[in-house]
């Protein structure tokens, strides 16, 4: 099953059992399905539920935390996660602080579904990924999906947290097969933490998330045939908040597609330093995409964005000095 089949079946399955559940985007109705066809069948199914929009990220978003306050769950589909930026102030000023403003703890079961990231030439406004901006406001978490964790189960724990969640979906992984980990590497998924290793003490720890990964497990195959360095890689389903047990060793890394700056990245860094400190051999490295707009063309779009090239030859340099 592919990543974007197993989403499509995950929201069948919630749209199926709780019948409180509404879905709100842009094209979202049969037979178009949406921009990356993740909404296939469903208007179909809950032609009452499945409601298509103006275009107005604000708006779409603004309606979810309404039906969210009055007791129902909405998802939303936000075409390209670049335009998460014009529902801000609905994520911001109302969804988020809705949960606790009001003298006592309110629900608001709401999904804010955000395809983001580059590899497909969609250029400077379409391939971003704003993770980075969500960070750190009260009320408000973050989750990323990913080829290692069940969308269903994903999205069941963002419903049960009873607070406004953004999910971000790397738009190169709609296509990829679900759980595939090339040996000799073998993959563990415990509280929502994917943890892909091999039988021995890794050399260093890479922090990924899902849209990551893919890129991560091809430079752990390349260092370890290469270099004879030995990784593990941690892939949370959720980002924000950050809660993730980091393994023992020398060196950790944390990877994004996000540029420099203020990013889930830093605050990783920050969190396993703090805990660690003590057994690292020299400082948490980040490795981010370049401090540039994302281009359109292929092979300029190559030059900017984080891919498993960088990611090998970063921590190749860092253990061989």
């Amino acid at each position: 099953m592919r990543v974007a089949e197993n989403l499509n079946s995950a929201l069948h399955t919630l749209m199926d059992t709780r019948q409180d559940l509404y879905l709100l985007g842009e094209d979202v109705l049969d037979p178009y399905g949406g921009a990356f066809k993740v909404t296939r069948g469903l208007s179909t199914r809950h032609p009452g539920r499945v409601l298509t929009t103006p275009i107005s990220e604000s708006a779409i978003t603004g309606v979810a935390a309404g039906l969210a306050l009055c007791g129902d769950s909405a998802i939303v589909e936000i075409m390209f996660g670049d335009f998460a930026a014009l529902a801000f102030d609905q994520l911001l000023n109302f969804a988020s602080k809705s949960v606790s403003m009001y003298g006592s703890r309110v629900p608001m079961r709401m999904i804010v579904r955000c395809p983001v990231g580059g590899g497909r030439g969609y250029g400077p406004t379409h391939s971003q990924s704003l993770q980075k901006h969500f960070v750190g406001i009260p009320g408000l978490a973050l989750y990323e999906m990913s080829h290692l964790h069940d969308n269903l189960a994903v999205l069941e724990e963002m419903l049960a947290r009873e607070e406004p969640c953004i999910l971000f979906e790397d738009k190169v992984l709609y296509t990829r097969p679900m759980h595939a980990v090339r040996p000799p590497f073998t993959v563990e998924n415990t509280g929502g933490v994917a943890r892909v290793s091999l039988d021995t003490r890794p050399d260093c720890v890479i922090v990924a998330p899902g849209g990551m990964a893919h890129r991560a497990l091809a430079a752990m195959y390349s260092l370890l045939m290469e270099e004879e360095i030995s990784c593990t890689l941690l892939v949370p389903s959720r980002l924000y908040p950050f809660d993730v047990d980091v393994p023992a060793a020398p060196h950790v890394f944390v990877v994004e597609e996000s540029t420099a700056g203020g990013t889930w990245g830093a605050e990783v860094a920050h969190a396993v330093h703090r805990r660690h400190w003590d057994r690292l051999a020299g400082p948490v490295t980040l490795v981010h995409s370049a401090d540039s707009v994302i281009p359109t063309a292929a092979h300029l779009e190559r030059e900017v964005v984080v891919d498993e090239t960088v990611i090998h030859r970063v921590i190749r340099e860092v253990i061989r000095g």
